[in-house]
Formats: C-alpha cells, structure tokens, sequence
C-alpha cells in the first residue's frame, strides 16, 4: 500500500475536491485529526458494542459505516487503518432482555459483569461471550476486517493499566467534570471507578473513601458497611460509563468512532475527560437512530426492529448495506417493508457504476459495499419489486414458478447462468409467502377507475406479444391520459397495484405486464373487475 511521508503539510488541502459520498467527508476529519503524525503508525478507527442482549441490525450499520469511513480514508491517502470492534462485556447487568430464554436465571445475576453471567443458551462460557461470538459470526459472514476486542480481557491482561494509573492521577478533576451533569442523589455516590466486591462479584457504585494513584488501589465501603481496598488492575475493578469510553480512547489512541445520537452528551462529556487525561478525543460522526415499524427506537432489551438474520432471510447482504449506507444523519424505520426498495435501489446503482468513472463512481455507494470492486454480476435485469408482484398474481409456491415467467421474458436467464437473479427469485418467494400472502388486500376501483380498466384491458389484447416493457408502458400511460389529468396520473398507477396487486406501489407497469404475460395481465384486470365492490382478502389461483 503507499503511504506517503511524514509531513507537516496537510494531507488535502481545505478545498479539495472529494467523492460526494458522506464517507470521504469523514475521512477529511481523520486526515484533520491525524495531522503531520508518523505515516507508519496505522489510524485505528473503533466501534463500541455494549453485549447486553443479541447483537441487533444497528450494531451492523455501524461497523458496515465505520469500514466504509476507513476505505474512504485509504482511497484519500493510501496510509493504512486498523479496525477495532470493541465489546464492552464486563459492563454489569442491569435489566434482562425480553429475547433471550431463562429470564429468572438471568435476574438473579443482575449486577454482576456480563462476563461472569452464566449463557442462558447454554453454549458459551458467559452471556457476554455468546453474544459476541454472534457479533463476530455476522461481522465475518459480511467479510468485515476488523480485530475484535473484550473489555474483560484488556482490563485483565493489563492492555489499560496504564490508562488506569492516570485516571487515578486525574480522577478529581474528572470528578469535577462529571459532577454537575448528575443529579442530587448520584452525586453522592458518584466515583468514575467501580470497584468489583471480592466477595459477591457485583459491579459496586460506590463512593470512595481514598484512592492511591502510585499503588493503583482504591478503598470503599459496601452496603454493609465492611471496608474493602482494591485494586484497579488485573480486571478488579472497571471504570464508570463516560470514563471508561474516555479512558479506551486515551489508552488504545483511537482517531475515529462515530455513535449514536442518544450518545450526543456522553461523546462530549467523554472528550473532555479524554483532553484531561491528555489526548485528543477521536473524531467522529453522529448517527440516527433507527425505528421500529411503530416508529420507536430499536433496542437489544426489547428485540424489536429486525435482525441481520430475519433481513437476510428475505433480501440480499447488498440490500442490507445499501439501506445502511444511505442517510445515516437521518433517522429511518428499520422493518420488514424496506427490504424491496433497498433491494431495488441496489441494482439501479449498480447499473450507474458500470458507466462510471472517478469521482463519479466513488461517490457511488457500490462502490463502497463490494470494497472498491464493482462486480457487474451482483445484478439483475429485473427488479425484486416485480419478481415480488409476479409471485403474488402467480400465487407461487416454488422458484420454478418465477422462472417459467422470466425465461419467456428473455430467454437467455436461467438459474445457472444468473445466479444473482435466482437469489432473488428466492428471496422474493420466502418474502411474497410470510410478509405479504397472510394481509393481502385488495380495493374495489372508484367508478372512473373501472372504466380505465376496461379501456386498458382492450388495449393490451391488441399489443402485440413482442413488444418491449418500454412500448406496454406507453400503452398504459396513453390509456391512464384519458381519465386523469396529467398531475393525476400517479393516482391511475395507485390504482393498478391496489386493485389489482393489492399493494400501494410497485413496478414500472409495462415490465410487469411483460413478465407476467399480456394476455395474462388483461385476465388479471377482468378478474380484478369481476371481484365484489367491498375490500377483501384473496389469493389469486396459480397460473
């Protein structure tokens, strides 16, 4: 990899011309963060994961982000990165996730490390420790690069001791800092070192009574009043919240993380202990926060929103990154809908790339999900939205069902030759099946509708077999003219999914009706015309 020398001059000037992709602007921070240091020493970005419950989708979205920040960073300057993924397993417990079996057993632990709580699976040494091997199993099933870290075995092994020393040599002054952001009754307690009782393993918020920066100690009562001295080595005690972040930036040199806007606070207050400490604190970005389909906040306890696991059973690994790309200043709804149109925007990116080139293409969020490699294959003449529609009217069962429509479409696509189209065959399928088939609705057209329909039903009876998706969709435009005016005409096309797919978008018309069959398609609406004049939910016979 080049690198370039160690310089006083800055890396990019002010007024360079990046890629318009939000990552290169966060690789601008880190070239403004690592100034003139020594182009040897490689730039650690990190990404923080509290294993408290199952690894959710957001924890994804970040390392997915953070990689993409550091393949911008190296594309900019050609120095190499390091990618931490950091789990905070020795934080205790402090309420049970609603996801996870043996809820009594896991009470009865709150309080304790989480790695010291037994695996309610029964599979791991620990709770933390399951949950981190599934971290790490989804993170590689991506191919992430990244080097995993454990809280517990860094606070053990001594990679913080001397971090450590220094938050005892500073702790009034990031008591001083902590202190008024706290209310009455914490302040009373508060000490950013949690000792961990000899005794009952609890992670203790106590007040100290004194603490040794020369012998690392710390001396504090328990609630039942007996006098302990601990040591703040070999994995004794741990810090509090927003010292311990600080403390991590300051010990391991990290230059980048980004987080959460709930975290907008702590990041601050953080970066301060970090300066006091006395290192730069990271730079970074603040991301939204992804919501349920009720609009709430997803969250490990609650395992609402979905999983990497659910999302891959239904889409593509590109459609995950691609949702996770787009946006992450903006909050977004993070359930089961959004799988289509990720999928689809996708492959209309890909297309883009294929013509692009420089800048241009690295501004391209393709670019950055297959690592800077633009694979042409990883795509799909047709959309996933229309395979969607077609296993709906078709009433699929099996993938066979989609291919005998797609190979009359165009006869040079088969399973074997496109095996990116056939995972979205199958994917479409399992989604058409469990998401859509149990609540499918279909609405009973207004009285102008049922007469478009009938115009369009005769219209496509004369268009000849061979004619393009592009000349069918001329024929529905030219039909939908004659009943709505021409800001109108979105309301012809929501009505040929609602009436007669039972949704409220989907494909471009005229390569739907291409794929599904003219002549099928007029049976299509003449079925739709016949159906009683009330909502119901139905199921079209299998062609």
């Amino acid at each position: 990899m080049q690198t370039f020398p160690d310089t006083a001059a800055p890396l990019l000037s002010p007024d360079a011309q990046l890629p318009k992709a939000w990552p290169f602007e966060e690789a601008r921070k880190i070239v403004e963060h690592v100034g003139a240091r020594d182009a040897s020493k490689p730039v650690l970005l990190e990404t923080g994961y509290g294993p408290s419950g199952l690894p959710h989708i957001g924890t994804f979205g970040e390392v997915a982000r953070t990689t993409w920040v550091r393949q911008a960073y190296e594309a900019l300057t050609g120095r190499s990165t390091r990618l931490l993924a950091f789990s905070d397993d020795m934080d205790a417990l402090r309420k049970v996730p609603t996801n996870v079996p043996q809820q009594e057993m896991l009470t009865k632990h709150i309080g304790l490390p989480l790695s010291r709580i037994p695996d309610p699976f029964g599979e791991y040494e620990s709770f933390s420790a399951h949950n981190n091997a599934r971290l790490r199993q989804f993170l590689d099933s991506f191919g992430f690069e990244y080097e995993f870290a454990s809280s517990t075995e860094y606070y053990a092994n001594g990679t913080f001791d001397a971090a450590l020393k220094r938050m005892l040599e500073v702790h009034d002054e990031v008591v001083s800092v902590i202190l008024p952001t706290l209310g009455a009754e914490r302040r009373a307690t508060y000490s950013p070192v949690l000792p961990i009782h000899p005794e009952t393993g609890q992670v203790m918020q106590v007040p100290l009574i004194a603490f040794d920066a020369d012998a690392g100690t710390v001396t504090w009562k328990d609630d039942a009043g007996k006098t302990f001295e601990t040591s703040v080595y070999g994995g004794h005690a741990k810090m509090q919240w927003k010292a311990d972040w600080a403390m991590r930036w300051f010990a391991l040199g990290v230059d980048y993380e980004m987080s959460g806007k709930d975290l907008i606070d702590s990041v601050k207050l953080s970066s301060k202990i970090c300066r006091i400490l006395g290192k730069k604190p990271p730079a970074g970005l603040t991301y939204e926060l992804f919501l349920d389909a009720q609009g709430q906040k997803i969250s490990k306890s609650k395992g609402n929103g979905l999983s990497v696991e659910e999302w891959l059973r239904y889409g593509t690994p590109e459609s995950l990154s691609q949702y996770m790309f787009q946006q992450p200043a903006r909050a977004k709804r993070l359930f089961f809908d959004v799988i289509p149109r990720a999928t689809d925007d996708y492959l209309t990116l890909v297309q883009k790339a294929e013509t692009q080139e420089g800048n241009d293409l690295k501004a391209n969020p393709v670019w950055f999900i297959h690592g800077g490699t633009i694979r042409p294959q990883d795509t799909s003449p047709v959309s996933f939205t229309a395979l969607l529609n077609l296993a709906d009217v078709a009433n699929a069962e099996t993938p066979d069902t989609l291919w005998k429509f797609l190979r009359r479409y165009d006869p040079t696509l088969s399973p074997e030759s496109h095996p990116y189209v056939d995972k979205l065959v199958n994917h479409a399928l399992t989604y058409f099946q469990e998401r859509v088939r149990p609540t499918k609705v279909y609405r009973a057209p207004t009285e102008t509708e049922r007469k478009g329909l009938v115009d369009l039903a005769a219209a496509l009876a004369d268009v000849p077999v061979s004619s393009t998706p592009g000349e069918v969709q001329d024929v529905v435009f030219e039909v939908g003219k004659r009943y709505f005016a021409k800001s109108e005409l979105r309301s012809w096309f929501g009505c040929l999914y609602e009436v007669l797919l039972g949704q409220s978008e989907g494909p471009r018309f005229g390569i739907f009706a291409s794929l599904f069959g003219l002549p099928e398609t007029v049976k299509l609406i003449e079925e739709a015309l016949a159906r009683p004049a009330l909502e119901v939910t139905a199921e079209t016979p299998q062609n």
